[in-house]
């Protein structure tokens, strides 16, 4: 089960993901992952996270800052 702080930034990347019109899996191939990795990371039943090279890349990506999948406060 996803703390609150890895859901509050999986779901960041999500709103960021679908700003942008990407699909999971072409955020996934973006990535240079398997076509699964985004909807196992999106899914509350698997154990899929996010790590911080992760979050550099998305932001490369999405175009913002990786401080932007990050809340202003601790959860």
């Amino acid at each position: 089960m996803a703390s609150k702080i890895e859901t509050y930034i999986i779901n960041t990347v999500k709103e960021k993901r679908k700003e942008k019109g990407l699909s999971q899996i072409a955020l996934s191939q973006k990535l240079g992952l398997s076509d699964s990795f985004i909807s196992h990371v999106e899914s509350q039943t698997r154990r899929a996270k996010y790590n911080l090279n992760h979050l550099n890349e998305l932001a490369i990506i999405l175009e913002c800052s990786p401080k932007d999948f990050w809340p202003k406060n601790p959860l």
